[in-house]
């Protein structure tokens, strides 16, 4: 077979003194405060759009989710899909001056699927070893054909680090990252701000326009859109919904609503931790059906998102291709939730939901408080900064937690490592050998018609124990700068900065 080549596409206020931004710096207002900046052991949505300008990929998606090269340019499946070659990008450095080669791509895998606490491991699972044929051609052997494998390459299992940095840091790195992207890594002061710097030596430097990036973490939404307004800001991300339709009237600045390929979604711990047994949620079936029954999703969608998000009920939306439609939407029934909860001889049950400090997070919190509440539960909210929440959800230390995914443009990455046994991200605890079988086979298939029915398999199963109780999918809603061009919307919500440019 003949090597497939594609074309690469191109916390309060700030201080009172205004630092308005130049045409050379670009300053990017987040949502939250990134966790450890190692693409290996990293799991924030944040940390991704951080690592979009820090460390480049093996492949990334384009506005349609197709797969386009990065840091390789071609690639080649073998005869039985078992082998997989890839052509990689020549006079390219890390920005430590190091060369990137094939031997730093077998490096970088071995790490994703190795290091202890590795939450890539799930993804590369089927790479069974990784050659080094010359040094601008790699080849992964896989244990069985893996549908999935190019787009887990165009998200962090993808991203390459410098080996040499890497080993001398140790678990460290992530407190200073080396990678291969266009901005290397500067300073980090904890929920303050990330300084990228420009590296001169990139190997797309004539697409790269600013000489400095400063993300800053700022959780309320209103004073992520004042400083957007007061120019201290350039662009920020995850506009409140209930903002949008004002800034769209006014047009003074530009936004953008775009449909997630993630999920919003109720996490509950069904086996993670002994928190497990401590309610009736966590122990009976019965009681999670229930709690589901008490909500109305188009009402969640209505009051949490002022109708900046499309009703759910699967990993993936309704309108995916891969959508199981023998497992559809239900709808609320306060009735039966009741009937449901008497039957497990638990009329009024109650338990903790855990929820990060984000505006839209507490806001969904206290409306599943409110729905429940109709039915007999009696929801108590834990509120706590959202990388503890993670590092709580790691440790089962929840009963139930608000929890959203960013979406991968892969069904299987949205699905395998939160359902897959003792997988990295697998919060509830959900463990169950016939969904395992059935996970790797989906895997292993090619043709979507066949990896649709192993699915519909899946759900039957995985809805009926609710590890995760979803409900609905977002919007992506940005505002910026309207001076801000080149911005591309990207369904996995990511911000490019190549091509990005700030006019006069």
């Amino acid at each position: 077979m003949k090597l497939t080549s594609r074309t690469f596409w191109p916390a309060l206020l700030l201080a009172a003194s205004p630092l308005f931004a130049s045409a050379q710096t670009l300053r990017v207002g987040l949502a939250e405060d990134p966790d450890v900046l190692d693409p290996t052991l990293a799991r924030t949505f944040v940390g991704r759009i951080v690592f979009s300008a820090l460390c480049d990929k093996l492949f990334d998606v384009d506005e349609k989710l197709d797969i386009v090269p990065q840091l390789a340019t071609a690639y080649e499946w073998s005869g039985d899909n078992k082998t997989l070659t890839l052509k990689l990008r020549p006079n390219v450095s890390f920005q430590d001056g190091e060369k990137f080669d094939a031997a730093a791509v077998k490096f970088n895998l071995e790490r994703h699927k190795n290091m202890p606490g590795s939450n890539r491991r799930g993804e590369l699972a089927p790479v069974a070893s990784v050659d080094v044929v010359d040094p601008m051609t790699v080849k992964l052997n896989l244990t069985a054909p893996f549908s999935p494998l190019l787009a887990q390459l165009a998200d962090r299992a993808g991203m390459m680090v410098s080996p040499k940095a890497a080993q001398a840091a140790g678990d460290k790195f992530g407190t200073h990252p080396v990678c291969s992207g266009p901005f290397k890594f500067a300073e980090r002061v904890a929920q303050d701000r990330i300084v990228l710097e420009r590296y001169p030596q990139y190997w797309n430097n004539a697409a790269i326009h600013f000489d400095k990036i400063i993300y800053t973490p700022i959780p309320d939404a209103t004073v992520r859109l004042a400083n957007l307004r007061s120019g201290q800001l350039d662009f920020i991300e995850r506009v409140a919904p209930s903002d949008m339709e004002k800034i769209d009237a006014e047009k003074k600045l530009k936004t953008a609503h775009i449909t997630e390929i993630g999920y919003q979604g109720l996490t509950l711990n069904i086996g993670k931790s002994d928190k497990a047994k401590a309610t009736p949620l966590g122990r009976d079936p019965r009681v999670r059906e229930a709690l589901e029954l008490s909500l109305d999703r188009q009402g969640l969608v209505q009051v949490v998102m002022d109708g900046e998000a499309a009703v759910g009920n699967q990993w993936v939306a309704p309108s995916n291709s891969y959508y199981a439609k023998n497992m559809p939407v239900p709808q609320r029934d306060v009735a039966r939730a009741k009937a449901l909860l008497k039957e497990a001889g638990v009329p009024n049950p109650s338990f903790t939901l855990l929820a990060a400090t984000t505006a839209d997070a507490q806001r969904l919190a206290l409306v599943i408080q409110a729905m429940a509440r109709e039915a007999g539960f009696d929801v108590k909210i834990q509120t706590t900064e959202f990388a503890t929440s993670l590092n709580m959800a790691d440790k089962g230390d929840f009963e139930a937690y608000v929890l959203a995914w960013s979406g991968r443009a892969d069904p299987d990455g949205n699905l395998y490592s939160f359902h897959g046994c003792k997988q990295p991200l697998n919060y509830a605890g959900y463990c169950d050998a016939e969904t395992d079988k059935l996970l790797n086979q989906s895997r292993e298939l090619r043709e979507p018609a066949e990896r649709k029915k192993v699915y519909e398999q899946v759900a039957a199963r995985v809805l009926k124990e609710r590890p995760i109780i979803y409900l609905y999918h977002r919007n992506w809603l940005w505002a910026y700068n309207p001076k801000l061009a080149g911005v591309r919307n990207i369904p996995d919500g990511l911000l490019r900065v190549d091509g990005l440019k700030l006019g006069s």
